[in-house]
């Protein structure tokens, strides 16, 4: 297999494929591919090839049935698929010589993520994780603005989904692997891509606890000696939905604006890996911060799950204590 990382070609526009057919694919990636000037789409491959053929044909492209057929044709592949079929597929390409346009998460395990920031590595090919208020109009350059300003000692972060409630209608309620993970992960890389440059690295989980459905909420410390809370759900009420990040410091505070648009801010992430290849520099969110995401978000899942094991025991040794102690009074 050819490992030559492909650079857009001076004679046609660069050719970029898209793995996955789903509600994202379908509103989000195929939209923006078609109709963005500086690239070719060059087709789609998903794991139902009825729904790539619909998909390609609302869009003008061709439909693969063989995803190696579509990475040999293609300068870079998007990914709108779940996370952990995206990471060995996304490790496939970079071996191919494709640019990667990742969705977060790259993976949910650790090793996951490595194997495809490691593949990038190796094969020399350009990598930017679709991180959506990095690239969204209205929030990119207030992250850039906080983080050149400084001075920050506290972040307040929520992110309620209502996706798993009733009365939802999103059409990505029907997703398993959201459904298995929950909040922390499918809006936790949203909340920690604004964070990271603003506050810096993460350097300890303080606390990681459930609360109601799969909320989890987070208190951490950063490189900055910031400290941010985080409330993660995508089962909050329809009516509680809501979204957004204030920080606190020597400025006062400063409200992150509300964003929309998703298919001009995935236009600016293909902008975004098109600058990258160009320029030959890394970009802020290239594979190896997705890999930092996933390596914080499982240190979290796991605390979270230590502190409810712990809390159980506690609650189950308290209760026998009680009950042993209404025996006595008897």
């Amino acid at each position: 297999m050819d490992s030559t990382p492909r650079t857009p070609r001076t004679d046609s526009k660069p050719r970029i494929g898209l793995l996955g057919t789903g509600p994202w694919a379908d509103r989000t990636h195929a939209p923006a591919l078609a109709a963005h000037p500086g690239v070719t789409f060059s087709g789609v491959w998903g794991r139902r090839p009825e729904a790539a053929a619909a998909l390609a044909a609302a869009h003008g492209t061709r439909a693969y049935d063989d995803v190696d057929a579509l990475l040999a044709a293609s300068d870079a592949v998007a990914f709108a698929l779940p996370p952990d079929v995206q990471a060995p597929l996304a490790a496939r390409a970079a071996a191919a010589g494709c640019h990667l346009l990742l969705d977060k998460p790259v993976a949910t395990s650790v090793a996951g993520a490595r194997e495809v920031a490691e593949a990038a590595d190796k094969a020399g090919v350009a990598s930017v994780v679709f991180c959506t208020l990095r690239f969204a109009a209205d929030t990119a350059p207030w992250i850039e603005e906080q983080a050149a300003l400084g001075g920050w000692y506290h972040a307040q972060a929520h992110w309620l989904g209502a996706l798993f409630s009733p009365g939802s209608t999103s059409a990505y309620a029907a997703s398993p692997w959201r459904r298995e993970k929950g909040g922390l992960w499918d809006v936790g890389p949203h909340v920690l891509s604004v964070l990271l440059p603003v506050l810096g690295d993460v350097t300890r989980i303080a606390s990681a606890v459930a609360g109601p459905g799969d909320a989890r909420h987070l208190v951490l410390r950063h490189a900055s000696g910031a400290a941010s809370t985080l409330t993660l759900s995508l089962s909050a009420p329809v009516r509680a939905s809501d979204a957004g990040v204030t920080l606190f410091g020597d400025h006062g505070r400063a409200v992150m604006p509300a964003w929309g648009d998703a298919v001009g801010s995935f236009t600016r992430a293909v902008d975004a890996l098109l600058g990258a290849v160009r320029g030959g520099e890394a970009h802020a969110c290239d594979a190896r911060f997705g890999l930092r995401l996933t390596e914080i978000l499982a240190e979290a899942e796991a605390e979270a799950s230590v502190e409810a094991s712990v809390g159980a025991g506690a609650r189950g040794e308290a209760s026998a204590q009680a009950w042993a102690g209404a025996r006595l009074a008897d």
